[in-house]
C-alpha cells in the first residue's frame, strides 16, 4: 500500500497570553495515542479543520492534511461561495504550512456534482427538501476521504465535525458509537447518521469535546492564519445568493405560477413558482389572514401550493426510506427514539416500526401533543439522550386533517408518568 512522506513537524509554542488551560487535556480532545500512527486530517480552510490538525498533532500523530475541492463558483474571485473556492484551499495549505505538515488537495467536482448538486436541484424541483450537507457527508466526503486516508497509509482520518465518536469493539459485540458534540449550539451529529460501523471505527472528531471559543482560542495561542475567520452559515455551494435563485438557473420550469389553495382545496391567491416555498414555511406566502398559514404540500403534478393552520403541518407519523443504523444491524422489534427532523430541531418523542431489512425502511409514529413539521426528503434521526441511534430520509408524512387538528390535533396525550410503550397499549385497547 502507498504510504506519503512526511516532514518533521515545526516546533510550536502556544501564545502564553492566550488561556489554553486544560483544553490540549485528553478529557477534552483524545488520548495522546498517536506515536507513531499517521492520521489523515480534512482540510477545508476553516478554523474548525485547522485546529483538528493542530490537535491530532499534539496527540503525536503525523498529520497529513487533504483538501478536497468540490465546487468552482462562477464569480472569478469566489467569494459568492468562499468555503469552496481557491481561497478556501490556500487558508487550507497555509495552515499545514504553519504546523509544519504536508498538504494535499484533490478535486472531486465531478462526484459532488453528480452526487450533492444534482440531487439537490431535482429534489427541490420535485417538491422535497433536500439536506446537501447530509449527502455531501453520505457520498462524497467520508466515502472517498477513507478510501484515501487508507490508500496514504493513515492509521485514520479526523475532520472538524463537532460530534464524539465513542470506539468499541465490534469483534466483542461492542459497537462504536456516534454521539452529540458537548457544544449543543454547534453539534452536527445530525448530519452523521449514515456513518457505519468500518467508518466510525476509522474516524476520529477531535472537536466534540471542545467549544467554539475554546477552538477559537486554540487557534489564537499557536498562530493559526484563519483563527479569526469568519464561518460560511449559507450552503456552500449556493452561496451568498438564494437557494431559489440557484435552482432556477438550473431548472427554469419551477418557477412557473400557480394557484395557493387551502387544505379544502379552495383558491386563496397565487404563488410565483414552487421552489420558492418548502413544507413548515411560515412567511413570504403573500397571503392577509386572521391566522399565519403554513405551507403543508408542494403539489407539483397540479403546480399548487397548500397552506393550513399549524396544526395542520405537524405530523402524526411518517414513512422513512434509505434507513441506517449506527450499530449495523437491523432490529426485529419496534423501538422508541427522540427523533429529529431539523438540523438541532426539538427531538420528539416516537416509536419506530421496522420493516423489512432488505427494504431499509421504517414506519414513525409520533406522541405528545405537538409534532415535528416535516417535509418528504428531509432527514430524521433517531437519538436516545446523546447518541445518535440512526436515521433515514423521509418519504411520507401522514397530518391531521382538518377535523382532527381541534384539540390536541387527533394526538393522545400521555397519561402522567407512562411510557410511550404503555400508551401504546392502552390505545390499542
Amino acid at each position: 500500500m502507498a504510504t506519503c512522506a512526511l516532514q518533521s513537524p515545526v516546533e510550536l509554542t502556544p501564545d502564553a497570553d492566550v488561556d489554553i488551560s486544560g483544553l490540549l487535556d485528553a478529557s477534552r480532545i483524545g488520548p495522546r495515542d498517536g506515536e507513531g500512527r499517521t492520521a489523515v486530517v480534512a482540510m477545508s480552510g476553516g478554523v474548525d479543520s485547522a485546529v483538528t490538525a493542530l490537535v491530532m498533532r499534539e496527540r503525536g500523530y503525523r498529520v497529513v492534511g487533504m483538501n478536497l475541492r468540490l465546487f468552482s463558483p462562477d464569480d472569478e474571485d469566489h467569494r459568492a461561495n468562499p468555503c469552496c473556492g481557491i481561497p478556501a484551499m490556500d487558508d487550507a495549505r497555509a495552515t499545514c504550512a504553519t504546523i509544519g505538515v504536508p498538504f494535499y488537495a484533490v478535486n472531486m467536482e465531478v462526484e459532488f456534482g453528480e452526487a450533492v448538486i444534482d440531487t439537490f436541484v431535482n429534489e427541490y424541483a420535485a417538491g422535497r427538501t433536500p439536506n446537501p450537507c447530509l449527502e455531501c457527508n453520505r457520498h462524497v466526503k467520508f466515502r472517498h476521504l477513507v478510501t484515501r486516508a487508507r490508500m496514504l497509509g493513515a492509521d485514520a482520518l479526523a475532520t472538524g465535525h463537532y460530534a464524539r465518536v465513542i470506539h468499541g469493539d465490534p469483534e466483542r459485540g461492542l459497537p462504536h458509537r456516534l454521539l452529540r458534540a458537548v457544544d449543543d449550539g454547534k453539534d452536527q451529529s445530525y448530519v452523521l447518521y449514515t456513518m457505519t460501523q468500518d467508518q466510525l471505527g476509522y474516524l476520529q472528531f477531535p472537536l466534540g469535546g471542545l467549544t467554539k471559543p475554546e477552538v477559537r482560542r486554540l487557534a489564537r495561542a499557536f498562530g493559526l492564519p484563519v483563527a479569526d475567520k469568519a464561518e460560511s452559515q449559507e450552503i456552500c455551494f449556493v452561496g451568498n445568493r438564494s437557494y431559489a435563485d440557484f435552482v432556477s438557473e438550473r431548472r427554469p420550469d419551477v418557477t412557473r405560477p400557480g394557484e395557493i389553495v387551502d387544505s379544502g382545496g379552495e383558491v386563496i391567491g397565487q404563488h410565483k413558482g414552487l421552489v420558492h416555498h418548502t413544507v413548515g414555511q411560515r412567511r413570504g406566502i403573500g397571503i392577509a389572514a386572521a391566522k399565519p398559514y403554513f405551507v403543508l404540500h408542494l403539489d407539483t403534478d397540479s403546480n399548487r401550493l397548500v397552506v393550513g393552520n399549524k396544526d395542520q403541518a405537524e405530523a402524526v407519523g411518517m414513512t422513512v426510506e434509505a434507513v441506517s443504523l449506527t450499530s449495523g444491524v437491523w432490529p426485529e422489534d419496534a423501538f422508541e427514539v427522540d427523533a429529529v427532523v431539523r438540523y438541532r430541531g426539538r427531538p420528539t418523542r416516537a416509536m419506530v416500526v421496522p420493516g423489512k431489512a432488505s427494504a431499509r425502511e421504517v414506519e414513525i409514529t409520533f406522541d405528545g401533543i405537538e409534532g415535528p413539521v416535516a417535509s418528504p426528503g428531509q432527514a430524521v434521526v433517531f437519538y436516545r439522550g446523546d447518541e445518535v441511534i440512526g436515521g433515514g430520509t423521509i418519504s411520507a408524512v401522514r397530518r391531521c386533517d382538518a377535523g382532527a387538528a381541534v384539540g390536541h390535533g387527533g394526538r393522545e396525550p400521555f397519561a402522567a408518568g407512562e411510557t410511550l410503550v404503555a400508551r401504546n397499549v392502552r390505545l390499542r385497547a
